[in-house]
């Protein structure tokens, strides 16, 4: 069992940056990949972002150049840097642990309770 947590999510203006976290627990960290991804009122869940157990990257096509990923395996934590932020990315933003750093949802077995990101105009 691995147990997440995030947070760090609130109000920002567009233009604004946030720098969210998630801290995991239960088994060893650094075994994981580390995946973000983002669900606004009535759309899907959507991929944004992961990083493997060795540090490799994968974006989606909306974060790259804005977004950045990174992990802190002695502190068990992953972290999502958001610059430039856009109204349209309003949405909970959840952190989940699996096997593969990749975009396909169903690859992730542990899943945060998700924290509130807002984007006003």
């Amino acid at each position: 069992q691995v147990q997440l947590v995030e947070s760090g999510g609130g109000l920002v203006q567009a233009g604004g940056s946030l720098r969210l976290s998630c801290v995991a627990s239960g088994r060893t960290f650094s075994n994981y990949a580390m995946g973000w991804f983002r669900q606004a009122p009535g759309k899907e869940r959507e991929f944004v972002l992961a990083i493997s157990w060795s540090g490799g990257t994968t974006y989606a096509d909306s974060a790259k150049g804005r977004f950045t990923i990174s992990r802190d395996n002695a502190k068990n934590t992953v972290y999502l840097q958001m610059n430039s932020l856009k109204p349209e990315e309003t949405a909970v933003y959840y952190c989940a642990a699996g096997r593969l750093a990749t975009a396909n949802r169903s690859m992730y077995t542990y899943w945060g309770q998700g924290t509130q990101v807002t984007v006003s105009s």
